[in-house]
């Protein structure tokens, strides 16, 4: 039950969102075991005018980037998992958007399955009841 908030260096783009998409929903589920039926991915694009990297914007450095911010629940997924999701998203936005600032950021984050949910029920309150 990830929630998945991806943020593009680029003009949006249908082609583009669905590479996106793919990346993030098969990695997903293939190396984290997440369910695709209960899997939320949002796009937000934002122009490399206004992404800012060592006080140069991505436009005058002819570089993109994203930040991805994926919640998924606490003690679901070990460090190894994690590691090797974040080093092959990486690796697969590195070949679609081209020239990746190495500092793009993943941050796969940890939620309390007690603070954490979906449907108005808790992660804690569907794992006690199946």
């Amino acid at each position: 039950m990830p929630i998945l908030n991806l943020k593009l260096s680029a003009a949006r783009s249908d082609a583009l969102s669905e590479g996106a998409i793919r990346i993030l929903a098969d990695k997903t589920h293939a190396i984290l075991g997440k369910k695709p039926e209960v899997t939320a991915i949002t796009i937000a694009y934002i122009d490399p005018r206004d992404w800012i990297v060592d006080g140069k914007s991505l436009a005058a450095t002819g570089q993109s980037s994203l930040y991805l911010d994926i919640k998924i629940t606490d003690e679901t997924n070990t460090k190894q998992e994690k590691a090797r999701y974040i080093a092959e998203v990486f690796e697969d936005f590195a070949k679609l958007l081209g020239n990746l600032h190495p500092h793009s950021y993943i941050y796969v984050e940890d939620v309390r399955a007690a603070a954490y949910g979906f449907g108005g029920k808790t992660q804690e309150y569907r794992y006690h009841h199946g």
